[in-house]
């Protein structure tokens, strides 16, 4: 069916009564939870992603700038390569914290679709809490790693190697904040709105 038909068929008022109750009806809102604490988590997703947007800009414009050095230039900068893998680890640590609280990280949830309301909703609770503590022990051996390199540099760039475990902290505090705020808001029969909608 051509789209010049299907205008036709949605501008006819004579369609069966029962189609139209399906093409005028809309699913209700989820209730969602509100107050300052998910009102400091929405901004500070919404932050979070900022960052890794610009921070994926640096490092398409530090790769390029090495690859024209490199080709073009036939003198590659020292530092590019070593900037960009520290980017990297900024972009993605900080961006897979965001996803926990949107919802967009990857999940299994075959099981979850199939079980009953009470177990699927206790089911959802024991995640939360278990990317909780997992993020719980990003942050503890990130802290601990990054102090244990502090006094080393990172080569290329003169930087301290700890640098490179400040995201691990950042992004497990990130991912228990954001944990917390779904079990609140699974123990108040709520969800949690996307800080992008």
């Amino acid at each position: 069916m051509g789209p010049a038909r299907w205008r036709t068929m949605s501008a006819n008022t004579a369609l069966d009564p029962i189609v139209e109750d399906v093409l005028q009806a809309q699913e209700p809102a989820p209730a969602v939870l509100t107050g300052p604490r998910s009102s400091f988590n929405a901004v500070l997703a919404r932050y979070g992603m900022y960052l890794s947007v610009f921070g994926l800009l640096l490092i398409v414009l530090t790769v390029a700038w090495q690859v024209f050095g490199r080709y073009v230039l036939h003198n590659p900068p020292t530092w590019a390569e070593s900037l960009a893998l520290l980017l990297v680890l900024y972009v993605t640590l900080i961006a897979a914290a965001v996803g926990v609280r949107d919802a967009g990280h990857i999940g299994m949830e075959s099981l979850l679709a199939i079980a009953p309301e009470r177990i699927r909703v206790a089911l959802e609770r024991v995640i939360h809490a278990m990317v909780a503590f997992f993020g719980s022990a990003m942050v503890y051996n990130g802290w601990l790693l990054g102090a244990s390199v502090a006094h080393y540099k990172i080569s290329g760039l003169g930087l301290s190697e700890g640098l490179r475990y400040v995201p691990l902290v950042i992004s497990g505090t990130l991912i228990v904040l954001f944990s917390i705020e779904h079990i609140i808001a699974s123990l108040r029969s709520l969800e949690v709105k996307p800080s992008w909608h």
